[in-house]
């Protein structure tokens, strides 16, 4: 049989007619084994006699010659004479011993390794009777299955088409053997599309599962080369909604939102509604600066606290300062904050970095002042570039007090009329809402920086859309929301105050064509080259007013009842889900 093909799979009437009993026959698995042997030769295949009539020969000289040394020493021992003397006959005896044993331990333990494995390489490939992709308790290895599903066998949902062209189907065959390390398939080919279809059916021949409805098609994978993510097979979809238009600071702006979470973007747009509708949002820039802590040790706290006096010495900021920032034209250190632990120093720069979020930029600046620092400290012991008290993708009180990223607090009075109309409640409701909820409730549950009903979701929706890390979603949303009634009590103050919004509009994903495209549309795309870091800043500004409109929408439908009704009518499928699972059911199991 030619394994080096797939056959289309059968159609489920072929394999009902086929498969009338679980356990393969005997004549499938003998000839996937015949073609493995055929695939993968073996050291015995080289001898020049039967391997039986080898094993033979070798079985007799191990035990006739063991039998004849044992007895010759035997002898010795009674005649007393050493047993390091040997005859001529005694040591071509030795000799033969030490042969026949080398073979036998051959044959015994690598041929014995070797058949084991394929056997059971020869049950993952297909065989003519089509029983390849049947799974059975007695001769797969497969993961325990929860005891609410049952242990039938079931059908492998592989493609019924082979993936790759004829050409590639040998490269796939290395990759599952291990011959070709996945990683490496986009530098052997010099073609990324490629490499990711020849990498997809791999791991499908060896899962035994498909990949079908992940596409594959469609997009440029040489754009991700290096930059965006390793060892691709396909891309994840995840549909973008707009909420908007966002009046901010006098602007407007459609906000994109990726997300799967019914009601996010219908809730968002309605908080966009209500301030659009009282006059605007305002937005204040707090700070900009990226921030890298790395940690180092010294001998003695003693000599640590040196080096820490010597870092905040007003008179020593400007040497620092054109050591760090000649990583960089856009890099400028703006401080360096330091923390003790015994004999160990955590050193907090903090630089702006232009349009790009900055972390790679900074870390480069960090280590030209370290380098730098040797030559004064030279028991200086350098642990780590990152000591987790920059931090990075963690909540942490050094980011909620210091700021990380930008630094942002946005604004707006929704008046009673809208609060009434759109929102349908009232201001006293929201107040006292805000205050027992993200005020009270957050510290009853010992939150840190998460004062608010959901800064998250929206900041996680937009940073999936213009191609922030979703990771920095964590500090990302820190946030507090504040409610109180004014104008004597007429009309609603509402803001959202947040320390450190990681953003970029260059670099990273934000390079890719859909996420490019969605920064677009906000008119931040790239780097601003008359103003360096005001499309990142700006970016930052409306990742703040569209949690505003967030809070202020989730707010009102919690203070009015209609959480539950609002999520029961848009985040609940209209599908009828036990005829698909019944569908899903009849497709994916064969009948027996």
């Amino acid at each position: 049989m030619d394994i080096r093909r797939r056959p289309p799979l059968p159609s489920h009437s072929q394999h009902n007619q086929k498969h009338k009993s679980i356990t393969p026959p005997p004549s499938a698995a003998s000839s996937a084994e015949e073609a493995v042997d055929q695939r993968s030769p073996k050291a015995s295949d080289a001898l020049p006699l039967p391997l039986y009539l080898t094993n033979g020969i070798f079985f007799t000289l191990f035990f006739s010659v063991a039998y004849f040394l044992l007895h010759r020493w035997r002898d010795k021992i009674r005649t007393s004479i050493p047993l390091h003397v040997v005859t001529l006959s005694e040591l071509a005896a030795i000799v033969t011993l030490i042969a026949s044993f080398i073979y036998l331990l051959g044959f015994f333990g690598i041929d014995f390794v070797q058949s084991i494995i394929s056997r059971n390489s020869a049950w993952d490939l297909e065989n003519d009777d089509e029983q390849r992709f049947i799974v059975n308790e007695d001769r797969s290895i497969h993961c325990p299955l929860p005891s609410s599903v049952s242990a039938k066998p079931r059908l492998m949902d592989l493609p019924t088409t082979p993936l790759v062209s004829q050409d590639d189907e040998e490269l796939v065959k290395s990759v599952v053997s291990g011959e070709v390390p996945s990683y490496s398939l986009e530098s052997k080919l010099g073609d990324c599309f490629r490499a990711a279809k020849i990498r997809r059916d791999a791991v499908q021949r060896l899962v035994g599962r498909s990949l079908e409805g992940l596409p594959l098609e469609g997009f440029d994978y040489d754009s991700i080369l290096g930059q965006c993510c390793e060892m691709p097979v396909g891309y994840v979809q995840i549909p973008v909604g707009i909420a908007g238009p966002l009046l901010l600071n006098g602007c407007e702006y459609s906000v994109p939102m990726a997300t799967t979470e019914g009601c996010l973007v219908a809730s968002t747009n309605r908080g966009c509604k209500a301030i659009y509708a009282s006059g605007g949002a305002t937005c204040v820039l707090l700070r900009d600066a990226m921030t890298r802590a790395p940690v180092v040790r010294f001998a003695s706290a003693k000599r640590a606290t040196e080096l820490k006096f010597f870092l905040e010495d007003p008179l020593n900021f400007d040497t620092l300062s054109v050591v760090f920032n000649k990583s960089s034209r856009f890099a400028r250190l703006q401080a360096i904050k330091c923390a003790i632990a015994g004999k160990n120093l955590y050193i907090r720069f903090s630089c702006s970095t232009g349009d790009a979020m900055g972390m790679n930029m900074v870390s480069k600046g960090v280590q030209n002042v370290l380098d730098f620092l040797q030559s004064d400290f030279p028991d200086m012991d350098v642990i780590g570039i990152s000591g987790n008290f920059c931090s990075d993708k963690k909540p942490a009180a050094v980011n909620w007090i210091e700021g990380r990223g930008k630094s942002v607090v946005c604004e707006a009075i929704i008046t009673r009329d809208v609060v009434t109309k759109v929102l349908k409640t009232t201001v006293p409701a929201l107040v006292e809402l805000n205050m027992l909820k993200n005020l009270t409730g957050s510290a009853v549950a010992g939150a840190l920086g998460g004062f608010n009903a959901h800064a998250a979701n929206i900041v996680s929706a937009i940073y999936i859309a213009t191609g922030q890390d979703p990771a920095q979603n964590i500090e990302s949303s820190h946030c507090i929301t504040m409610m109180e009634a004014v104008n004597n009590g007429n009309d609603l103050h509402i803001s959202v105050t947040m320390p450190s919004i990681e953003v970029g509009t260059v670099g990273g994903g934000t390079q890719l064509a859909s996420q490019s495209a969605c920064l677009n549309l906000l008119g931040v795309k790239g780097a601003n080259k008359e103003s360096p870091g005001s499309n990142s800043q700006l970016l930052a500004t409306i990742v703040a007013g569209s949690v505003l409109a967030g809070e202020l929408s989730l707010m009102s439908a919690i203070a009015a009842g209609q959480l539950v009704k609002s999520h029961m009518k848009y985040n609940r499928s209209s599908r009828d889900m036990t005829k698909i699972g019944s569908q899903d059911r009849t497709h994916s199991q064969p009948q027996l």
